[in-house]
């Protein structure tokens, strides 16, 4: 899903590639987000055909994310298909490379540990997530219909911009929830 600029070879170069992730970060935190309470977003890094633009996104509950997967199948994201699946991956702190954590790691984007994209300290992610609403009952969320995605669509776009507006330099976020405990 995600398009590396390392990569991107043949397309528009980007001139600022972390403000360019982190735009990416706030439209699929957006988009995600209309399906269930969002839990962490992990984007890698890795250059290897069988992880690169690979998003890793944890809910709340199960459910939520078997909607997602159910809503994004067959969707398009920059011209090419999504291909949403369950991911076998249970605790992402150990699914991380800690060399590259620590930019040590030799094997650079062909490593087989997730490479995650860090967030500047400018962007604020523990807002992003504090400013979710809880998800609706699942008794009123099975009866919508598509006016009611309509207003779902208006509400994600007013949730961002106040989002955008509360973001400043001074604000820190978190790398990972998971390294809460390492500060």
């Amino acid at each position: 899903m995600y398009s590396n600029p390392k990569i991107a070879l043949g397309t528009q170069q980007c001139t600022d590639p972390q403000k360019d992730f982190e735009e990416f970060y706030d439209e699929i935190f957006d988009e995600f987000s209309k399906y269930g309470y969002l839990e962490d977003i992990h984007v890698c890094d890795n250059l290897g055909e069988h992880m690169v633009g690979n998003v890793y996104v944890k809910y709340r509950n199960e459910e939520d994310a078997d909607n997602c997967v159910k809503a994004m199948t067959g969707k398009y994201y920059a011209g090419r298909p999504l291909l949403p699946e369950f991911s076998p991956v249970t605790d992402f702190h150990e699914a991380r490379c800690r060399q590259f954590d620590e930019n040590t790691c030799n094997r650079k984007g062909l490593c087989n540990f997730m490479h995650i994209i860090r967030l500047s300290r400018a962007f604020n992610k523990r807002q992003l997530f504090e400013d979710q609403s809880e998800p609706e009952s699942e008794d009123s969320s099975s009866d919508s219909s598509s006016s009611s995605d309509d207003d779902d669509d208006e509400g994600s776009r007013s949730k961002k911009k106040k989002r955008s507006g509360s973001r400043s330099n001074e604000k820190r976020s978190d790398d990972d929830d998971d390294d809460d405990d390492d500060e």
